[in-house]
């Protein structure tokens, strides 16, 4: 990003480009610019520049006053309308700290100080008392994001607040401690978030369809967006059709949580240490696709959305409107909501990240989880390609991996308190190999991992509840049943465990418990 940074300060201000002295604090044409971008196309603001490119830095013992400040400001019900989820990131240039932000186009007019502000060449403009000038940004915000369309005659009992606002209220001050929704009423995060508005010409008001898809009862979701589901498939034994299946169609708040839940039904929880922290890979990776494929697409289309696991890779599938087709390069490319207020929302409840971190992300985390690169592919269908499988790469020396890459296969969220040994648990000498995995991966000849990560994480299992059968092993390791079967007959055959009972009915026990 930083090779971006300096390409805009030699290019110089322009309309989607603003460059505003800081050095202690933020100024009120700050804030001017922030909303003239909503309005228009968005653009980068860089604090810390002067208007010729000169870089005069900010302040390093004012930068941390200076981001509160700023986030805490666009949150606010009294300054923006409506408000806004952003953050200013660091970079240093020529020695100089400076801060900068990307502020993507809002699908909604956004005001400052009750002001409406539109970007024009290198300057921002007041244009509240421009009625045309208005109309115009309105006219064109509906013609190009239809979550904003307004239903008069939803009424309240169609939606499920009751159920889901306190949980959006905690997830919110999880995310961020000081978090406004935390106080403010049902009506007031609506219309804040812009789930609820009026239109100035027409004079409706009502829910948007941003809303129903939020928080509607599945009635309503059905009766304006009849189109709208997101199918999910586990392809891996069962080419021709499918392992499993998950077709979902309630609101994206639930909606997350069950896709969340299939990806992890079907792939292997690896954590790492990032930045020396524990950091569970997949559920990063995991949490990027499903808030992608909910929020970034167009729910017009009948065109239904796909997360598709196979024994290499996640593919994923939406109807967009493309504004840059081609292969995304995540060093060089200019991010552009599809739903602003759907994205805004979900950053709000850390479901997301602001606009453009999602992808840089989403390439760090492949790298260390499978060694590749996630291919992002934007066309009339946005595809998204994520491998799973390790690949010989640069991170490995002769097949160990790096410290900060060190590989602890875990298990899925719900098992992994059944995996801690009990203190006077007895280990026979050859299960005590497969329990403390050294740092290097055993590969198979086609670059697989082998099944000694499956035995131990079996192995474990079985010492501490007694038995299990090959359906409860295939949810811990993440794989079919056949697959488990074949893992747990490995360990029958080497004598570390016995199967009782037939077919069905048959369980798996460690020898001597």
């Amino acid at each position: 990003m930083l090779t971006k940074l300096r390409q805009l300060v030699r290019d110089g201000e322009g309309l989607t480009v603003e460059f505003k002295r800081c050095t202690n604090e933020l100024s009120n044409s700050v804030f001017e610019t922030v909303s003239a971008f909503s309005n228009r196309y968005g653009g980068y603001l860089l604090l810390g520049v002067e208007d010729d490119g000169t870089i005069s830095g900010v302040n390093p013992k004012s930068v941390r006053g200076i981001k509160r400040n700023f986030t805490n400001t666009l949150n606010n019900t009294q300054r923006f309308a409506p408000t806004l989820f952003l953050a200013l990131e660091e970079a240093e240039i020529d020695g100089e700290i400076i801060l900068w932000c990307y502020v993507p186009i809002n699908s909604q007019i956004v005001m400052f100080g009750g002001k409406i502000f539109d970007r024009a060449e290198d300057g921002d403009m007041d244009i509240t008392r421009n009625s045309n000038m208005v109309a115009h940004i309105h006219q064109r915000k509906v013609a190009d994001y239809s979550e904003r369309k307004i239903f008069p005659y939803a009424k309240e009992s169609d939606f499920e607040f009751k159920r889901l606002m306190p949980l959006v209220r905690r997830l919110a001050v999880t995310y961020r401690t000081d978090h406004p929704w935390e106080k403010m009423s049902d009506d007031e995060i609506l219309k804040s978030a812009g789930l609820f508005q009026s239109e100035p010409e027409s004079g409706k008001s009502g829910y948007t369809l941003a809303a129903v898809l939020l928080f509607g009862r599945a009635e309503l979701i059905r009766a304006c967006t009849p189109n709208y589901v997101t199918d999910a498939i586990c392809r891996r034994e069962n080419l021709e059709r499918y392992d499993d299946r998950l077709m979902v169609s309630v609101n994206l708040i639930d909606a997350y949580d069950q896709l969340i839940e299939f990806i992890s039904k079907h792939t292997l929880d690896r954590f790492f240490l990032v930045d020396n922290q524990r950091v569970s890979v997949r559920s990063w990776i995991a949490r990027e696709l499903v808030s992608n494929i909910l929020v970034h697409r167009e729910f017009t289309s009948a065109f239904p959305a796909k997360i598709i696991i196979e024994r290499d890779r996640i593919v994923t599938e939406n109807w967009c409107l493309p504004k840059s087709p081609g292969k995304i390069d995540p060093n060089a490319f200019t991010p552009y909501p599809k739903n602003p207020l759907l994205a805004s929302f979900f950053i709000n409840i850390g479901r997301a990240d602001v606009l453009g971190s999602g992808v840089r992300n989403l390439y760090k985390y492949t790298k260390i989880y499978s060694g590749g690169e996630p291919e992002l592919i934007e066309g009339d269908v946005f595809k998204t390609i994520v491998p799973l499988e390790l690949s010989d790469i640069s991170m490995y020396d002769n097949g160990i991996m790096s410290d900060k890459m060190s590989d602890n296969l875990n298990l899925s969220d719900k098992m992994s308190d059944n995996l801690n040994l009990s203190d006077n648990t007895n280990i026979s000498d050859n299960m005590s190999d497969y329990l403390n995995l050294p740092v290097k991966l055993d590969m198979s000849d086609n670059g697989i991992m082998s099944d000694k990560k499956y035995r131990a994480a079996l192995i474990s299992y079985l010492s501490k509840n007694g038995e299990i059968s090959a359906t409860e092993a295939a949810a811990i390791i993440g794989r079919t049943a056949k697959t488990a079967r074949r893992v747990l007959l490995q360990l029958v055959d080497e004598g570390i465990i016995v199967a009782t009972g037939a077919n069905r009915n048959r369980k798996y026990k460690i020898i001597g418990k």
